[in-house]
């Protein structure tokens, strides 16, 4: 029974890092399904939903305003509750093409989404997050994919850039290079699973109200336009810049909400994990859920290769490698030289990724509130330790 347990783990995380990636490249390559890009200028309204974002709003405003996008365009901001003077500051914008929907009563960024779209009379909607700034082509090239009638929605690409990247956020970095390689070829052989939250773009017919609790709007909305038989692509010309997490508590709080919000995900639509409801299931089930099971495949493989070790060899030598894989972070905390390991960057990434799962599925399972979020602190601010979860 170990063995079979030890086996059956082994390839599921195989399967789930590994096996997946290499089959949505291979489908990609074989049987590609480009899409028919064209520069049409339909009109287009920039949804940025904020709560409490006065430090940032005015370059995020100055960013979707210097776009190169030649058809009509305004910009609506969606303000959750504001208390900080971002009102005011969006307000002194209004005769720049910049509209305010300040809602008084703090909602979550869902609620205010839908309520935003229901104020839109454009045939495009592009959302984006206070955070990030824009590269001017990005609605451009967005709206671009849009002009093939079998694309619903498309995803911009999150872009990380730092001067002084500290070895955890390489790792980081790192993570999310593979992330992007994956929703590439997702995207060339049918859609992605989920889109960047920072920069994403749909056609407002096909735009469906999400539960006003949901977390993951980058996730249900996609998947709400993958239903109705359209493609979700990944435009990489549409860029939002961002910085990595530079410490492990900055990511480990921002990615538990993540994973908190994908066990929500399946809570709220259950037919996503039904093959004839989910026109991309196995990519669905590839991508998002493995990753949730993970951690539990990960202690299996440990347990039962602790138990296999008197049958030989090759099993003592599979459980130095998971004891070598726990360790390095660790060393490379004590030890600084191996902290700059690049096995050691990504064992630390892999292993705090999987650890957010379990504080995820306790997120989920505990904290009812998950859809209000805190802004991060801006770089360098005495504060600038990642969103804080409510509670």
């Amino acid at each position: 029974m170990s063995e079979v347990l030890f086996w059956l783990a082994l390839v599921v995380l195989a399967y789930t890092y590994a096996g997946y990636p290499v089959l949505v490249w291979l489908w990609g390559r074989l049987a590609p399904k480009p899409v028919a890009r064209a520069d049409v200028r339909p009109s287009v309204a920039i949804v940025v939903v904020a709560h409490n974002e006065a430090a940032r709003m005015r370059d995020k405003l100055e960013t979707c305003l210097a776009q190169d996008y030649a058809g009509p365009m305004r910009v609506v901001v969606a303000s959750d509750g504001s208390t900080d003077g971002m009102n005011e500051l969006v307000e002194s914008f209004r005769d720049r093409g910049v509209t305010l929907l300040p809602f008084p009563q703090r909602r979550g960024k869902a609620a205010c989404l839908n309520d935003a779209v229901a104020a839109c009379d454009e045939e495009v909607i592009v959302f984006t997050d206070a955070r990030q700034r824009l590269n001017p082509q990005a609605v451009r090239c967005l709206v671009e994919n849009l002009a093939d009638p079998g694309v619903g929605a498309v995803s911009g690409e999150l872009v990380f850039v730092s001067d002084d990247m500290t070895p955890f956020a390489e790792g980081v970095d790192a993570y999310w290079r593979y992330e992007k390689f994956i929703r590439r070829q997702e995207a060339r052989s049918h859609s992605v699973v989920g889109v960047t939250g920072a920069l994403y773009a749909l056609r407002r017919a096909n735009f469906r109200p999400i539960p006003p609790q949901a977390v993951l709007d980058d996730v249900a909305i996609p998947m709400q336009v993958v239903a109705q038989g359209l493609r979700v692509v990944f435009e990489p010309r549409a860029h939002a810049y961002d910085r990595p997490s530079r410490a492990p508590q900055q990511e480990r709080l921002r990615k538990v909400r993540t994973l908190a919000g994908n066990f929500q995900l399946m809570a709220l639509y259950p037919q996503l994990l039904l093959p004839w409801r989910n026109p991309i299931w196995w990519q669905f089930v590839s991508h998002k859920l493995m990753r949730l099971v993970a951690p539990l495949e990960m202690l299996v493989l440990l347990l039962a290769n602790l138990a296999l070790l008197p049958a030989g060899r090759f099993y003592q030598a599979c459980f130095a490698l998971q004891l070598l894989g726990y360790a390095l972070p660790l060393l490379g905390a004590l030890v600084p030289a191996v902290g700059r390991w690049k096995p050691t960057k990504i064992a630390r990434a892999f292993l705090l990724l999987n650890w957010c799962v379990v504080l995820g599925a306790r997120e989920f399972l505990f904290n009812k509130n998950a859809h209000l979020w805190h802004s991060r602190p801006q770089a360098g601010s005495a504060a600038s330790t990642g969103m804080q979860p409510p509670r």
